[in-house]
């Protein structure tokens, strides 16, 4: 078979003329063949197969500047790729689909993390982080003051000034005076700067190398509510009348596929991307927070913990610690105990916060 026109090309590919001249000036999709008279543009039908691999990833969404690193790889690094891509979108989608329900109930007064009449309560807190038996050095960050809980796991080269900076990009809220109504803006922004900050870290770090990022996961208390802001994979508890509830959603690759049904809970305890994240804040990553409202109650427990506990110690120890421990104190010492008692392969970080009456 012969050269085709761009006519016939654009036919058997599902791309529009315009599409292919495009993707010619990007170097994407040049054709085979330009005639040096007219300037027509011929393609050859070996290229049908890329063409239409850059439709079908055109109609993911997938912005073209990824799909000519997608077409560049191999068959098996390229379906990596787009797994981690959807992955992406589907926990963009997810953030904004809670965003979405906050927003419906609020607006229609049916929020219930906007409750009219609090009763006056305090915390009472303690954070631990250790480094673990295995890692030579500890890049987590635990924090936890009157207001703020804060847990920050980071990673590469420079994942320790990554998870400090994150936190310390939060302290300001502990002094600010912030209405209720503006507290998850306050929060978003909050996390916008955390991301600057961690960039300006990893670079000063060492101009050459900016190889570094890190988790997020912090909690602000406004005197009888909690405002979350997440990323990545460390995660965030509620011990609430003797039940357990994972109060976060993890931004990795694994959780993405199970959300999807694609991957079952037993087999992402040992997937080989089990810790392969989609969000995070570094350079490069997408950065988009997950912020909501949580009503306290007298009696709840909170726990933020790094994945060098949640990844190695099972749900129910974890639960067991939380329960019959008396003290805040207590509680992180127990959980550290019981990381190091699995192997301690990672560093792990605890903040255990007591909702409790005031005064």
């Amino acid at each position: 078979m012969g050269l085709l026109t761009i006519g016939t090309f654009a036919k058997a590919s599902r791309l529009s003329p315009k599409a292919l001249r495009l993707y010619d000036e990007l170097g994407l999709l040049p054709p085979a063949h330009v005639d040096p008279a007219s300037g027509y543009r011929f393609y050859a039908p070996e290229q049908l197969e890329r063409a239409r691999l850059v439709a079908w990833l055109r109609r993911l969404g997938m912005p073209l500047a990824r799909i000519q690193r997608v077409c560049a790889l191999d068959a098996v690094a390229a379906a990596q790729e787009i797994r981690v891509f959807w992955a992406q979108v589907e926990a963009d989608t997810a953030a904004r689909r809670d965003l979405a329900s906050f927003l419906v109930d609020h607006l229609s007064g049916k929020d219930p993390t906007m409750s009219p009449i609090a009763e006056p309560l305090t915390i009472r807190y303690a954070a631990l982080s250790d480094r673990g038996l295995i890692r030579e050095s500890n890049q987590d960050t635990a924090y936890a003051g009157p207001r703020l809980l804060a847990v920050a796991d980071g990673f590469g080269s420079h994942g320790a000034p990554a998870s400090a900076a994150a936190v310390e990009a939060l302290k300001h809220l502990q002094t600010e005076s912030i209405p209720v109504g503006d507290l998850l803006n306050v929060l978003g922004d909050a996390a916008e700067q955390a991301a600057r900050t961690v960039n300006d870290a990893t670079q000063q770090a060492d101009s050459t190398d900016a190889d570094g990022g890190t988790t997020l996961t912090a909690m602000l208390w406004t005197g009888s509510r909690l405002a979350l802001v997440h990323i990545g994979d460390s995660r965030a508890h509620l011990l609430r009348d003797g039940e357990l509830f994972q109060i976060t959603h993890d931004h990795t690759v694994v959780q993405s596929m199970l959300d999807e049904g694609s991957l079952a809970p037993e087999e992402a305890l040992s997937h080989p991307q089990r810790s392969l994240l989609v969000r995070a804040l570094g350079q490069g990553a997408d950065a988009t927070p997950d912020v909501r409202l949580h009503d306290a109650r007298r009696g709840d427990r909170y726990l933020l913990c790094s994945d060098g506990l949640s990844a190695v110690v099972p749900t129910g120890a974890i639960h067991r610690v939380l329960s019959e421990s008396r003290e805040p104190e207590e509680a992180v010492l127990a959980l550290v105990a019981l990381a190091n008692g699995a192997g301690g392969p990672d560093n792990v970080s605890c903040v255990v916060a007591d909702v409790d009456e005031l005064g």
